[in-house]
This record gives C-alpha cells, sequence and structure tokens, in this order.
C-alpha cells in the first residue's frame, strides 16, 4: 500500500538472491525485511527461513496460490513451469499472484485468559490465532477483518466502545497494544492530529489518513436520519466496510431498518473470485469475497450489478466456519467443519463455507465446492444465505461462534439442519435444562441464577460454599470461577457482569473431590450411540480442556458408566438432539451429577475419533442432514490400551501471571498420547500431579 514499485521490486530481488545464495534448495521460503521510513526507503534483511512459514498459509488463502501443495511438488523433483495454477488451471505455477483487492490480516490475543499479563506487543509472539478480511480497498477489508475478530466490537468505530480518554488513548498508541487498531480511530475521534499519532506510532501516514476518511464519513452520516440519508452516502459507507449496526449506531435507529433501506434503495452485496491473476485469465475455482459496487446499465436497459457468484441449480447446505482460533475454541471445530462438508457432499449437496480465518482447512479453496471468506458475522451470513438459497445451514460444527447465530438464523425462518435453536437453547438455559432433568429423575448440583449481585448473594445462603459461578453462553470457561466466601462471590459478580452485561450467572454447589468425566454421543432423534466415555485425571473443577483425559475411563466403576451411559442417551433424546451432543459430570460416592450438556460437537469429538479411527463426524453429519439413521453405521472403534489428551499450555509468553488452572480454560492446544497399559510411566506421572494446580 505505502512501499514505491522501485522499493517493492527491490525487495523481491533481494529476496531472490538470498534464496540463491543459501544453497541448493527447493520448496517454500520466507525471507523478512525492514524499510525505513523516510523517502529513502532503505532496506535491511532481517532473516530468512528456507521452510513455509506461518505466513504462508495467509499468503494462500490471500492470493489463491497455494504454496505449500506446490513447495511439496518442488520437493519432489517438480519445476515451477511444469506445473498448473491451481485457480486458473490454465496458466503456469510460475504466474506470480496479482491482487486487485485488498487483505488485512489482524492477530487475535487471549489477555483476559491471562490476569496480570504484560499486553505490550513485542518481540516475542503473544497471539493465538488471526483473522484475514478481503475488500475492495483497505477500508473495506480492515473493517471485514475487525467484525471478524469477535471481541464483542462491530468493526472500526461507531459501536459507542470507543476510548475517549486522551492519556489512556495516548499510552495505547505508545506501548503497542493488541488493540492499537481501534484506538488509532478513537485517537482521532478526540482531536488528536493525524501528526502527532504519526509522531508517536510512525505508522505511515497513508494508513492514518484512511483513518480519517472513516471517521469524516461518520461524522457526516451522523448528521442524517434513517429516512433522509442519501443512497449515495449509504454506497459509500458501506464501500468503506461499514456494518449495518455500525450505519444504524450513527443514524440512532436499528440493525433491521438499515437493511431494509439498503434494500430500498438496492445497495446490495455483491461477491468477486478470489483468482490470482486480477481477472486478467479465467478462474475455475470458486473461492468469493463480498464488496458494494455501484449500478451499471447494460446496452439492453437492464441495471444491474456485477456479481461473479453464480447459483447452481443444486440442493445446497452451507457450513458456518469456527472464526478465529483462541482459547476454548481451536482447530478442533475446524476439524469438524471439514468432515461436515465432506460428508455433506457424500450426501449429494453442493457445499458452501464461510470463514474468515486464515490458518483452516475449511478456508482452502477446494474444501467445499464453494468458499465464502467471509466474517462469521450475522449481516454477511445472510446477505450469503439469500443469494444462495440453501437448504439449510450447519451451526454445530463451528463451535461457539456458529452457535451464536442459530437464535437469528431461526428468528429470520432459515432452517437449521440437525438439533433446533430451541433445544440448543435450552441446554443452555439452565433453569429449563435443570427442569429437563428433575422431570427424568436425573440428579444435578444445586444451582440457582442471578441476574445481579443481590440475587447472587442471596442464593449463596441456599447453595453452601464453594461455589462454582458461571456466565451463560460462553465457550472455554470463560468468566467461570470457584469462589469460597461472600467477599469472593461479591467481587466476582459484579466484574462479570460489567465484562457480560444483561448475562444470566449460574450459580452451582461445588462438588469437592469428586470426579470428572465427559461422554459424546450421536442421536438421531430415536436412537443414541455414545462415541466415547472419558475420565479426566485432574480433579472435577479444573476446566476439561485444561485436563489430562483418558479414553476409554480407567476408575470408574460399572455402577457409574451405567449411569453415565443412561443419562447420556435419555438426555440426547430429551433434548430432541439429532447429531452430537457432549455431556459432562460430576461423580462423587458413585453417584453421577449432570454439570452440563451441549447438543453440538465438542472440542473432544476429532480426540475420539482418531483414538477409535472412526470418522464420527462424518456419521453425525449424514444423521443431522436425516440420509442416515444411526442404526445404519457399523462403528467399530479400535483402540488397544488407553489414549490420553494432554492440553498444551503457552505460560512462557506470560511470565508473571498465576499459572493455576481452575474453571477458565487456559490452554492453547492439545496432543495425544497413547498407553499400553496404567502401569506405564508417563500416566504415573500424569496421575501424581494431578491436584497440583487447582485453583479456586
Amino acid at each position: 500500500m505505502t512501499l514505491s514499485d522501485k522499493t517493492y521490486q527491490k525487495m523481491r530481488d533481494m529476496a531472490i538472491k538470498m534464496m540463491r545464495s543459501i544453497g541448493e534448495f527447493a520448496g517454500g521460503c520466507n525471507v523478512q525485511f525492514a524499510v525505513s521510513p523516510d523517502e529513502n526507503e532503505d532496506i535491511i534483511a532481517i532473516e530468512i527461513n528456507p521452510r513455509v512459514s506461518r505466513s504462508s498459509a495467509l499468503a494462500s488463502k490471500a492470493t489463491g496460490y497455494p504454496i505449500a501443495k506446490i513447495a511439496a511438488k518442488l520437493a519432489v523433483g517438480y519445476t515451477l513451469d511444469e506445473l498448473d495454477n491451481q485457480i486458473t488451471k490454465s496458466t503456469s505455477a510460475l504466474f506470480e499472484p496479482t491482487l486487485d483487492y485488498v487483505i488485512v490480516k489482524i492477530p487475535r490475543w487471549n489477555f483476559d485468559k491471562f490476569e496480570g499479563s504484560d499486553r505490550t506487543l513485542g518481540l516475542q509472539m503473544k497471539a493465538v490465532g488471526e483473522v484475514m478480511g478481503i475488500g475492495r480497498s483497505f477500508q473495506e477489508a480492515l473493517h471485514k477483518a475487525t467484525q471478524s475478530l469477535e471481541i464483542k466490537r462491530n468493526g472500526i468505530g461507531a459501536d459507542g466502545k470507543s476510548y475517549t480518554d486522551y492519556n489512556q488513548i495516548k499510552d495505547k498508541l505508545k506501548y503497542a497494544s493488541w488493540d492499537r487498531v481501534f484506538a488509532i480511530y478513537d485517537a482521532i475521534q478526540i482531536g488528536m492530529p493525524l501528526s502527532k499519532i504519526h509522531e508517536i506510532t510512525k505508522i505511515d501516514m497513508w494508513f492514518l489518513k484512511q483513518y480519517e476518511e472513516l471517521f469524516e464519513i461518520e461524522k457526516e452520516i451522523s448528521k442524517y436520519t434513517i429516512d433522509t440519508l442519501q443512497k449515495d452516502l449509504l454506497l459509500e459507507a458501506k464501500q468503506k466496510g461499514y456494518g449495518d449496526r455500525q450505519i444504524a449506531h450513527m443514524l440512532g435507529c436499528l440493525e433491521s431498518e438499515v437493511y431494509a433501506k439498503r434494500e430500498e434503495l438496492n445497495v446490495k452485496r455483491v461477491y468477486k473470485l478470489v483468482d490470482t491473476c486480477a481477472a486478467e485469465f479465467e478462474a475455475k475455482t470458486p473461492y468469493y469475497y463480498s464488496t458494494f459496487e455501484s449500478t451499471i446499465e447494460t446496452p439492453e436497459g437492464t441495471v444491474t450489478v456485477a456479481n461473479e457468484s453464480k447459483v447452481s441449480d443444486k440442493k445446497k447446505i452451507i457450513v458456518l466456519g469456527s472464526g478465529p482460533n483462541r482459547i476454548g475454541q481451536g482447530i478442533e471445530f475446524d476439524y469438524c467443519c471439514v468432515h461436515g462438508v465432506l460428508a455433506a457432499a457424500e450426501c449429494g449437496y453442493e457445499t458452501i463455507m464461510i470463514n474468515c480465518n486464515p490458518e483452516t482447512v475449511s478456508t482452502d479453496f477446494d474444501t467445499a465446492d464453494k468458499l465464502y471468506f467471509e466474517p462469521v458475522f450475522w449481516e454477511h451470513i445472510y446477505d450469503i444465505i439469500k443469494h444462495e438459497k440453501p437448504e439449510g445451514v450447519i451451526v454445530q460444527l463451528g463451535g461457539q461462534t456458529a452457535l451464536k447465530l442459530a437464535e437469528k438464523l431461526d428468528r429470520y425462518g432459515i432452517p437449521i439442519i440437525g438439533t433446533s435453536f430451541k433445544a440448543l437453547d435450552l441446554a443452555e438455559d439452565r433453569g429449563s435444562f435443570s427442569t429437563l432433568l428433575k422431570e427424568n429423575n436425573i440428579p444435578y448440583p444445586r444451582f440457582g441464577v442471578a441476574e445481579n449481585a443481590e440475587q447472587a448473594l442471596a442464593l449463596a445462603d441456599d447453595l453452601d460454599f464453594p461455589i462454582l459461578v458461571r456466565p451463560s453462553y460462553v465457550l472455554g470457561g470463560q468468566g467461570m470461577k470457584i469462589v469460597i466466601n461472600k467477599e469472593e462471590l461479591l467481587e466476582h459478580v459484579v466484574d462479570l457482569l460489567r465484562k457480560i452485561p444483561n448475562n444470566k450467572l449460574l450459580l452451582d454447589h461445588y462438588l469437592e473431590g469428586a470426579i470428572e468425566a465427559e461422554a459424546d454421543a450421536i442421536c438421531d432423534g430415536e436412537n443414541v450411540y455414545i462415541i466415547g466415555i472419558m475420565e479426566h485425571i485432574e480433579p472435577c473443577g479444573i476446566h476439561s480442556g485444561d485436563s489430562n483425559a483418558t479414553l476409554p475411563a480407567f476408575n470408574l466403576g460399572e455402577l457409574v458408566l451405567e449411569q453415565i451411559r443412561e443419562y447420556t442417551k435419555t438426555i440426547a433424546l430429551a433434548l430432541d438432539t439429532v447429531g452430537l451432543i457432549n455431556i459432562q459430570f460430576a461423580i462423587k460416592d458413585d453417584k453421577v451429577y449432570i454439570i452440563e450438556a451441549n447438543p453440538r460437537a465438542s472440542r473432544t469429538v476429532p480426540f475420539i475419533a482418531k483414538a477409535y479411527k472412526e470418522p464420527y463426524v462424518n456419521y453425525a453429519t449424514k444423521v443431522m442432514l436425516r440420509d442416515k439413521k444411526v442404526a445404519d453405521f457399523n462403528f467399530n472403534p479400535q483402540l488397544e490400551g488407553f489414549a490420553i489428551k494432554q492440553p498444551v499450555f503457552s505460560f512462557n509468553k506470560f511470565p508473571n501471571v498465576n499459572k493455576k488452572l481452575g474453571p477458565e480454560m487456559k490452554s492453547t492446544g492439545e496432543s495425544i498420547l497413547f498407553i499400553d497399559n496404567l502401569r506405564d510411566d508417563q500416566f504415573y506421572d500424569l496421575y501424581a500431579r494431578r491436584k497440583m494446580y487447582l485453583s479456586k
């Protein structure tokens, strides 16, 4: 965006020279440079890595050029001129990608999981994931990327969540904060001159002027009402990436009113191909992003907008992706989405994938029949659904990202494939779910629901300490904590309601010293097949994502296992589950209590599938699509000995934080360990350390 063509070509020549000077190698290579911010644009080489890098995946998604695939073929002896461009199928892989769109990548951080951590960005990587936005302009791509982050922001500015304190904004600019991408806009909003922002951040003035333009259009739109807003101004705001929610905020109206205004004025989203060659050659791969364009009149007199996404007459299924990787929601859900797409294709559907994560296989251009690289954000989803008119949408494979959209899909009459929204919501509503358990004579810890601190304190007298406090509709144990007295309870409840306003808090009596276990199952509404029962090595109270879990269970008697099997089947059927369900249990004195049930793909499904060598997500998707019943599958799990799911932590990135584990998840990944029997030294080591890190 800001490098001169001369500097760009010089950098390209330097990269090729560096690669040729390190010896004979074939494959991917990453070279990093620093460019001086003055007019000279002097270049310094930082490092060279003769391998594919983290940015290779991003570059592949950004250009449609599959770097790793080509690199693997080069490694076995092919040359670039012998290989085809995977997108055009008619040009050579020696043809360098040319873009007629803009890409913005923004990292995703999880500092909220590490209280007291240094949030300043520096030489050591601290991000746990990333998002990518594609647009016709930098401003549009920037907005799309920020809308993809899932941090309760609707984009850059115009959502009532801006910083307003001068010193706070100045600090965020000076010390490379994780949310500096938002703070730049806030600085302009409070009147800080661009020269001052440039002096503090050294960010190129071109980027700062792009931000200033965004602020100017927000100021202009704010002068109007929904009735007086002109088409040209609305179209310009959409072309710059502003969401309907943001425009509604500027106008003081509802998001739905802005959408209706767009429909009335024919300001509609269109789709363009990612084609690697700026449309110089025809692309054969259906990989799309959205944008807004002015209408054009054809020679025949038809007023239209150029849309490159052609809708077929096949029956279609949309799979909603899992958004950026973060603690509590990682590549496990990408695994589920990919296998769901492949299963739907086997059932004869045209498959459509929507996701914004460049690190995933689901966003490879050849995984689904059509890929929309878009934010998993209501406005974008709804426009794609209206364009494609699918048979329905699968939400239970994409974690909380997809699940959160189920309510709106249901409200707008869009079919949800598999378990209904009503059942998904019932499982999240602790009051209704506990009524269901009571009606089926299934034990659960004493609980209560509070909407404010006063209600929480009153409940504490009935529940007895220790109490597990958790907000509704969260993943990864966000905000969960075990409190041991009223002072701790009050402090945590006030903090939670400040961070997540209007949330219903669930208070459970914590079963101290209990064993935790979980079961995953497939249900077709009539029959239930339990794919796996895992026992956690750590005691109840440590989040399941942070626990070492064994498959099968290693220390549960037949009486307990029979209760788990019975309760799993009863709950799956009572919730009208169609597809996957995960249920978590606490076991104390040989009595099994239900902690929670989630009628969706869980973090553990890929682990069980790999341990037992069975494609459970494939089976579950076919059940969701009503193509198969549970009884149609020949289940044949194969596992000698035990498989142990082991969490992986990144505490070395946050040296000064509390490393004790509790109900809120902190692990950033996991590995699988196979052992022949429980006498294995590695199992002894895990079992001996099981209580070391429990934190209340």
